[in-house]
């Protein structure tokens, strides 16, 4: 099973080798840019041009959480290993780590000059890694929002 984003707001799982769409996901009002799987597998994290970042959950087939706080286009998402926390990466040149429980915004990782292009935290650690269009890549404690290299 794979997910994809599209320019039409639209994500959809599809099922290997065949082909089939499984599941259809509709809500952003922009581009897609994003899609991770909660390491359960019950749930899906979406990033958009919209500035959001959605939560879904499969079984439900629909989104349940709606996250706002960044300023322009969100281009990527990442489930922590542990499933608690989502991180994402904007145009806005911010990051930020969302608690998904309290559905909140936990910190907000700045430093990069321009655009934040991707995100990803490090398998079973704190450590989340960024890359930017200032030609950077940074590594993030996200427990104490300091910058490490």
């Amino acid at each position: 099973i794979v997910v994809s984003g599209s320019e039409d707001h639209l994500w959809k799982m599809w099922a290997l080798p065949a082909g089939n769409i499984l599941m259809t996901g509709e809500g952003h009002t922009d581009w897609l840019s994003g899609c991770c799987f909660r390491p359960s597998g019950t749930q899906l994290v979406t990033s958009s041009g919209d500035t959001t970042v959605r939560i879904w959950d499969l079984s439900r087939r629909g989104c349940i959480l709606t996250l706002k706080g960044h300023a322009r286009a969100v281009h990527d998402c990442s489930w922590h290993s542990h499933g608690d926390f989502v991180a994402s990466a904007s145009m806005d040149s911010t990051s930020k780590i969302w608690d998904v429980n309290s559905e909140r915004c936990r910190y907000t990782l700045r430093g990069h000059k321009d655009s934040v292009n991707s995100i990803e935290f490090l398998p079973f650690s704190s450590t989340v890694l960024t890359s930017s269009a200032d030609k950077t890549l940074s590594l993030w404690d996200s427990r104490t929002v300091s910058r490490l290299f």
